[in-house]
């Protein structure tokens, strides 16, 4: 046998045996000529000893270099007390080593397969994606993503759910997300889509009456990259029929008590906490907010209102607000750190930054000479200012001033921890249900409504009649699950009136009969014979891995992730198609612009 144990099952119980091990070695050390290798597999390591008095093993010396693949057999005996390593399962014994079989021979790897190549430059890591999965640290990612894998497939088939998979090519729908489109060969310039997501033929499936689906999905979306985006990823995907929000919120949070017990062995409390959007966006100027420190944000608009400082009592009769928080601690910010603040606050659309300086028993600011002494006590007051403190300002429209305070409180969290003011506990787990989106919001370039989220999400039912009035102001069915500052996911119940989602496409959001035919007919038909109540929701499974793995970027947890130019340097893609390829295709590509050449 090739193997009779993996590396990490053998120990002092087993002293006497005969066994074969297979794996990579990890590291030779020649002690006296007696040859000690570890060998390590998937699942560990295991110290082998080759004596140079067998001549047979002797021969092979020279082959046994790190990363090499060997097997070999042996006695397993029980290691000198002062060389036993407790750190290890195996540590108490090694294998006398009698046959070995060099399997391949390795060159010498581009890195260390340790976890100190965690410093070196991601491409090259990736271009050798195969030898980065060797080591322990992704071994153990790839793992852990089986095991969360496995724990949502095991809690959703003990909840009655059936797992079905929808199609990889799908009709175009442009309204969201840009698309990868797949051109069809058997039917000349028509295009298909690869999916975002699974959404219109879960759906189906709810009309079709399977009432529980799940499945992990793969979906695409050709967009800008980031440490949580990449143009390909699986989302846990869910629908249901005949439910409701309380449904969903109870079904969720038993399968992520599930998960953080199967894969880090946690026990969560239930039931997680629930915040209007409002109030987030209030308090916390973004819609997926982290608790786990403070800083919130207050409004000062009525403070405001009448004062003296025309930039704020401006901003108010303008129909807009006044927000500060208090970045407790910040008052020995720097001048470079303010100046980046400030650049940030201006790539959000803010002319500037006012702040205030609370520091050696003063207040210090541009703005402090315009604002009267009852606007600075209520300031204080409110905010309760103490020496050290820093105050920001936002003087705009409600959403645009939310938005920008609420990065400035994130980039000040940054600022304070590396000040070690304030302490994040990585395994401090605080789920959020973020709840009452606005349905609707305004797009002015556009001159109407869109779908906040999608379009086929219902109203909350006292709110329906709202839309004929003030769309702006219905709030939807809609659901976020938050998870320190994460959005892990998020759904909705759905509408499965065709006469309400007819009336959401055409006469609120505009979209011409025609193209709503064209795009959604078939669900609009579909939902004459019968479709029932129903809701659901998508998890990104790679940020749900990153958070459990204590991974920054969602590439550590994806095998095979593109850099953030959507290029996979393994294996040189993508590339160029032959002219017959895409004469088959009946597709001429256009010169590359010298300005994309160029970047």
């Amino acid at each position: 046998m090739i193997r009779t144990h993996h590396c990490s099952q053998l120990t002092i119980l087993n002293a006497g045996e005969e066994a074969s091990l297979s794996g990579w070695i990890d590291s030779v050390r020649d002690h006296g000529g007696i040859l000690f290798i570890d060998l390590r597999d998937r699942e560990g390591i295991t110290q082998i000893k080759l004596d140079p008095k067998n001549e047979e093993l002797a021969q092979k010396f020279d082959q046994l270099k790190p990363e090499s693949v060997i097997q070999a057999s042996g006695i397993v005996e029980a290691r000198p007390e002062e060389t036993k390593n407790k750190s290890l399962f195996t540590g108490e014994i090694e294998i006398d080593v009698h046959s070995l079989n060099v399997l391949n021979i390795s060159k010498t790897p581009p890195f260390t397969i340790d976890a100190s190549s965690d410093k070196v430059n991601e491409d090259l890591r990736l271009k050798y994606r195969y030898l980065d999965l060797r080591r322990p640290t992704n071994a153990k990612m790839l793992r852990t993503r089986h095991n969360t894998a496995k724990s949502v497939r095991d809690y959703l088939d003990e909840n009655g759910f059936l797992e079905v998979e929808t199609p990889m090519l799908f009709k175009s729908t442009p309204e969201g997300a840009r698309e990868f489109l797949v051109p069809s060969r058997m039917n000349a310039g028509e295009f298909y889509a690869l999916p975002q997501s699974p959404q219109q033929y879960k759906q189906m499936l709810m009309v079709a009456g399977v009432e529980k689906y799940y499945q992990l999905a793969r979906c695409f979306r050709d967009e800008d990259l980031r440490s949580d985006r990449q143009p390909e990823f699986t989302q846990i995907d869910l629908e249901l029929s005949f439910i409701d929000r309380e449904d969903m919120y109870q079904l969720i949070e038993g399968l992520m008590q599930r998960v953080w017990k199967d894969v880090l062995d946690v026990e969560l409390k239930t039931p997680f906490q629930r915040m209007p959007y409002q109030e987030a966006m209030d308090q916390y100027g973004v819609d997926k907010p982290d608790l786990r420190f403070d800083l919130q944000i207050e409004d000062f608009s009525s403070t405001f209102e009448k004062s003296d400082f025309k930039v704020f009592a401006g901003a108010v009769h303008s129909g807009g607000v006044i927000k500060a928080f208090n970045a407790k601690g910040l008052a020995d910010i720097t001048q470079g750190e303010l100046k980046n603040l400030e650049s940030i606050a201006k790539t959000l659309g803010a002319k500037g930054l006012a702040f205030i300086k609370a520091q050696n028993g003063e207040w210090k600011s541009p703005i402090l000479k315009f604002l009267s002494d009852s606007e600075k006590e209520a300031l204080k007051s409110r905010l309760q200012i103490e020496d050290g403190d820093l105050i920001f300002f936002a003087a705009t429209k409600w959403e645009q001033a939310c938005n920008i305070l609420g990065r400035i409180r994130l980039e000040s969290r940054d600022l304070l921890i590396a000040r070690e003011r304030i302490e994040i506990d990585p395994n401090d787990y605080r789920f959020l249900w973020v709840v009452d989106f606005p349905l609707m919001s305004y797009e002015e370039e556009e001159g109407r409504y869109v779908a906040t989220h999608h379009p086929f999400t219902s109203p909350i039912l006292e709110d329906i009649e709202l839309l004929d009035t003030d769309p702006k102001s219905v709030r939807g069915q809609h659901y976020d699950l938050v998870l320190n500052g994460v959005e892990l996911g998020g759904g909705s119940i759905r509408i499965h009136q065709p006469d309400l989602q007819q009336k959401v496409f055409e006469e609120v959001l505009k979209i011409p009969a025609e193209v709503v035919k064209s795009r959604f007919g078939y669900m609009l038909h579909s939902f004459q014979y019968g479709a029932p109540p129903h809701g659901g929701i998508a998890f990104g499974l790679d940020r749900m891995v990153a958070i459990l793995t204590g991974r920054s970027s969602i590439r550590d947890v994806i095998a095979f992730p593109k850099t953030q130019k959507g290029q996979d340097l393994m294996t040189d893609s993508p590339t160029p198609a032959s002219q017959k390829q895409l004469k088959d295709l009946h597709i001429k590509t256009l010169p590359i612009a010298k300005t994309q050449q160029n970047s």
